[in-house]
């Protein structure tokens, strides 16, 4: 792992956390955050369970499945998600703190869509929603920043029913690359250990059920017409 991130990690793990305020347009409570950690200063979106609005398809602990998304991004090591960890005291409780990362915000995955250069690393996103199980894969999650395309927002995930609702659908009928089956073959024999703490037993063994199945695929899935596949908004 790099040392930036292992850095940002220890911080967000360890450092004191001031609120900033709200952010805006989140449908739970989501705020800006600094951590700082002796001369380390970091910019974070802190998402507090308390702050949850109950759903009725999902379970409560959305935030610890922000962590587990960030889990299973480092085991694939495709370094989709920013830095995220669990911290039990923050200043409104148990949540997840998540870097904050200074995007463009002009852009968004319909944008990025339209360059070349970032088909691979789009694809590379489609098929982790496809074994995290992504229920809100809007355009707007996907940011572009310090020169990469990062995946926010993934608390919607690994539900053990078919949630799978994504804008992400623009590479169906194309080859999945033979580095990312194999990443995910690797993933599902051995999931990281550390999900037990973020997920039950039965959500673990889906995830690892999902990236087998997506291993073995030639192509990317088409949308099914018989359900909703897209998230509303859809950016």
């Amino acid at each position: 792992m790099p040392e930036e991130s292992i850095d940002a990690l220890t911080t967000l793990a360890t450092g004191d956390v001031e609120v900033e305020g709200r952010m805006p347009w989140s449908s739970n409570a989501t705020f800006l955050v600094t951590v700082t950690r002796g001369a380390d200063r970091r910019a974070a979106v802190y998402k507090p369970h308390r702050g949850e609005r109950p759903l009725w398809d999902f379970p409560g602990g959305l935030y610890r499945r922000e962590v587990a998304a960030y889990e299973v991004s480092v085991a694939l090591g495709w370094g989709i998600v920013p830095e995220t960890v669990l911290r039990d005291d923050a200043p409104l409780g148990t949540g997840s703190l998540q870097r904050f990362v200074d995007a463009d915000f002009s852009q968004h995955y319909f944008t990025l869509l339209e360059d070349e250069c970032w088909h691979a690393e789009l694809m590379r996103m489609a098929a982790f929603d496809l074994i995290v199980n992504n229920a809100d894969r809007k355009g707007g999650h996907c940011l572009l920043a310090e020169g990469r395309i990062w995946g926010i927002d993934n608390g919607l995930c690994f539900h053990t029913q078919p949630k799978l609702r994504t804008v992400i659908w623009d590479f169906g009928g194309s080859p999945i690359p033979q580095d990312l089956r194999a990443d995910l073959a690797r993933l599902a024999a051995h999931p990281p250990a550390g999900l037990d703490r973020l997920l039950n037993e039965a959500e673990v063994a889906a995830l690892a059920r999902r990236a087998a199945a997506v291993a073995s695929m030639d192509c990317f899935p088409d949308p099914n017409p018989d359900v909703r596949a897209y998230p509303w908004p859809l950016v």
